[in-house]
């Protein structure tokens, strides 16, 4: 799943109990796309129990109220953080020193009501800008625990194919999808990936040591096929000439 470049259509949403509230994001972003002519497309919940429960990861930005009636906004986004470590948030409260927290789910910012309209412009220029630092990286839903969740392609060390499986491989955990990889490889056309053999496919950004036929990937060793050895040195030795982080 990509992230959007500017002039692309953002998904938004807005968790808030108050009705006025939602009304006046509305307008607010309504006004936003004319001025700043963007394209939004803007989902509205009224509890953060409504977005959080069978989290789908839809959303580029979601701004959301702290103080609601069955789930609150802290406990919303580290349910949100479980499975989407990306999305930009911005709390919605009264009182400042209530979205002091925000940094344990990593929020990146806060708006406070009443909220004028250049408040909100300030924020919203912010959170776009977030999101297009994020345009040059590519997610993926990957199934996990009878879910999916979203991860980063810079998050993947390498993906294995076992038994008509593949196993994407990262720091914390392993994702298991039906597949050949084949298919993970036209998926990951255009990224830093590279196969060093008929098994592995290799993100080269993590990549710590190549020996005779074996390569270092994060703390895994992995087979360097004598077929596939040339290539891979040749797209290693190119990856790290451009420069890429």
């Amino acid at each position: 799943m990509n992230r959007k470049a500017g002039g692309e259509m953002l998904r938004i949403a807005v968790v808030d109990d108050e009705r006025e509230f939602q009304k006046q994001m509305r307008q607010y972003l309504a006004r936003y796309e004319t001025e700043e002519n963007q394209k939004f497309q803007v989902t509205e919940f009224l509890d953060g129990l409504d977005i959080a429960e069978n989290y789908q990861g839809l959303w580029d930005i979601i701004f959301m109220d702290i103080k609601m009636k069955h789930m609150d906004g802290m406990a919303a986004a580290r349910k949100i953080r479980e499975y989407d470590s990306n999305v930009i948030l911005i709390f919605i409260t009264t009182m400042g020193k209530y979205a002091i927290n925000g940094y344990e789910v990593e929020a990146l910012d806060f708006v406070v009501k009443p909220m004028d309209y250049e408040q909100f412009r300030m924020k919203m220029r912010k959170a776009q800008n977030a999101v297009k630092k994020q345009s040059v990286k590519k997610y993926l839903m990957l199934a996990k625990d009878g879910h999916k969740e979203r991860v980063s392609t810079d998050d993947i060390f390498y993906v294995e194919v076992k038994n008509h499986n593949l196993h994407y491989v990262t720091a914390e955990q392993t994702y298991v999808v039906r597949g050949k990889l084949g298919d993970a490889e036209k998926e990951l056309t255009g990224i830093q990936f590279a196969r060093c053999s008929q098994s592995y496919l290799v993100n080269l950004k993590h990549v710590i040591r190549v020996e005779k036929e074996q390569i270092q990937v994060g703390a895994d060793w992995l087979t360097l096929s004598r077929a596939r050895k040339k290539t891979f040195l040749q797209e290693l030795a190119d990856y790290l000439e451009a420069g890429y982080q």
